[in-house]
């Protein structure tokens, strides 16, 4: 018989007797969070796409469940209360999904109800996904591995936006898809969820240009998760420790730059603004000055690469081409005008706005797919929370965020560096992009390393 020793984390021990027996602490599965991760090519493919989150928060759910009925306690993360106002706001909101807002579509609310609910299952996969990801140990998930497993994602996005450049109408029909009911599959919405494509094909600098969005749906989410996960090659990276690591993830980051312009993403090229800002700072003010030479060095290296090849002329073309700007006003417009309109609560999903921004009379038509019938808050997070769920929602939204930057303000590992720095980058893109479903995932994720390194340890 082995000689007893004190149990590690995330160990089968006993906690308490009962009539039937032993009960005991049951160890969490690295599994449901790992696959969505790792496989989430497979997942695109198939048509599963952003619904794995809301099938892997059944087991998580579950295995969560089992676990506290073990005796083992649930930890809740830092300014839970205010993710709890924004989800109590979403519920909430939905009884006024029949309000038609000024100069917007008339509808009625059992026509809106699939959207919001869908949106609510979303927001509450994605809090199941954030307790049971801080609930896992470095035993049942080390915070290297899930580091690595976000930095293969941002690989997976550069070779997604590569297979958008050249294979722009590149798309099939999934299993998922044929599974369907004609129907049902055919429906924008479902289209949307469903169907693999490599990009979107737009119009902004000339006719037909594909803007690469594999495997996240569209070029926007696209362009918000290359934010969002660039940070974590690089951790992945120097926490590996290999020469051989290093030289790849430069060469991916280099490459990486190829698509990023291409997709002609403004809201990218900010955020990635936002991001290098913000780590230069945080390692200024920890007294690493050698950041200021890379930072000048990779900006030179850029602003060589603009001007030597083509990549120039694609931004310049892109910034004297702003047909959007028009557009975004007019709904950001639109969104404050209908916050004034239920400001406490929303109304519990977006709206169609009435014609276009010129005309009530402006609508779409085969010549003119994209004149009026705008959504309100579909042009950015921001908007959305304000008009869909109101003060209430938007309070606890960014409260929670916000409120988990403050607490590991001092956390100087790079895990607490680029954690923070997904979380900054997210509030600057959420004046241009949605959050829902993936950019939230990474969010709530980043979230969760910096709770974990808060409770088990920093990790350079």
């Amino acid at each position: 018989m082995s000689q007893a020793s004190s149990p590690g984390p995330g160990s089968f021990t006993p906690v308490a007797r009962s009539g039937h027996g032993v009960r005991r602490n049951r160890a969490l599965p690295a599994w449901p969070v790992a696959s969505i991760l790792a496989f989430y090519p497979i997942w695109w493919a198939l048509g599963l796409g952003v619904l794995i989150f809301a099938l892997m928060a059944v087991p998580m759910l579950f295995l969560l469940i089992r676990r506290r009925a073990a005796g083992r306690p649930l930890r809740l993360p830092p300014g839970f209360g205010w993710w709890v106002v924004f989800l109590i706001a979403v519920v909430v909101s939905i009884g006024a999904l029949g309000a038609d807002p000024a100069g917007t579509v008339a509808g009625h609310a059992t026509g809106r109800l699939l959207p919001a609910g869908y949106k609510a299952i979303m927001y509450a996969s994605l809090t199941v996904l954030l307790v049971y990801t801080g609930n896992l140990t470095d035993a049942e998930l080390p915070r290297r591995r899930l580091v690595k497993l976000l930095g293969w994602l941002f690989v997976v996005t550069v070779l997604g936006g590569l297979l958008g450049m050249v294979a722009g109408s590149f798309e099939f029909t999934s299993p998922v898809e044929w599974l369907l009911p004609p129907g049902v599959r055919n429906k924008g919405f479902v289209q949307s969820l469903v169907h693999p494509y490599a990009a979107q094909i737009m119009d902004i600098v000339g006719e037909g240009q594909p803007r690469p969005a594999a495997p996240w749906g569209y070029t926007n989410t696209w362009g918000n998760n290359f934010c969002l996960l660039a940070g974590w090659l690089v951790v992945a990276a120097w926490q590996n420790g290999s020469g051989r690591a290093k030289f790849w993830a430069v060469v991916c980051l280099v490459v990486s730059i190829v698509p990023a312009v291409v997709s002609l993403n403004r809201g990218l090229w900010i955020g990635l603004g936002v991001l290098v800002v913000y780590v230069a700072v945080r390692y200024v003010l920890a007294g690493k000055l050698w950041i200021v030479g890379a930072v000048a060095a990779a900006s030179a290296l850029l602003f060589v690469a603009l001007v030597a090849t083509p990549l120039g002329g694609v931004v310049g073309a892109r910034l004297d081409n702003g047909k959007s700007n028009g557009v975004r006003s007019f709904l950001i417009d639109r969104a404050i005008e209908g916050f004034r309109g239920s400001p406490v609560v929303g109304y519990g999903g977006t709206r169609n706005t009435l014609g276009g921004r010129n005309s009530i009379t402006v609508g779409e038509s085969a010549g003119c797919e994209r004149c009026g019938n705008f959504t309100v808050g579909g042009n950015g997070q921001l908007w959305q929370l304000l008009f869909a769920h109101g003060a209430a929602g938007t309070v606890g939204y960014l409260g929670f965020f916000a409120y988990g930057l403050w607490r590991f303000r001092r956390d100087r590992s790079a895990i607490g560096v680029a954690g923070s720095a997904a979380i900054v980058t997210s509030f600057s893109a959420m004046l241009w992009y949605n959050s829902l479903v993936t950019p939230l995932a990474f969010m709530v994720l980043a979230f969760a390393l910096l709770w974990r390194n808060s409770t088990e340890g920093e990790t350079t």
